[in-house]
């Protein structure tokens, strides 16, 4: 699982918190359905499609082109996962440079 850190502005984040605590959700479990909504073509349920509904009205859903998208699972695919596992951490970097302020 990946961490992503936005910029959104604070109106916004008031409206997440409210809508979060309504639906007895975290910002982050809101969220995720959001994004899903707005990538998942195939999602399917009433809560995902509210939020498609929504993401069609901002302007802000891709209308769907092409056949419905799979699995992805290549060897090209798989090459690359490998290749991406190659080199060095993160934290390493960050580890070094705290090590140079202090």
């Amino acid at each position: 699982m990946h961490q992503l850190t936005l910029r959104i502005p604070d109106d916004l984040v008031v409206a997440l918190k409210r809508v979060a605590a309504e639906r007895g959700e975290s910002i982050n479990t809101l969220a995720t359905h959001g994004l899903r909504a707005l990538v998942d073509p195939n999602a399917a349920g009433s809560e995902l499609a509210e939020f498609r509904e929504r993401l069609a009205a901002a302007g802000l859903l891709a209308p769907r082109t092409g056949p419905p998208a799979g699995p992805i699972d290549s060897p090209e695919l798989q090459a690359a996962r490998i290749a991406a596992g190659r080199g060095r951490p993160l934290s390493e970097y960050v580890s070094e440079d705290r090590e140079d302020r202090f």
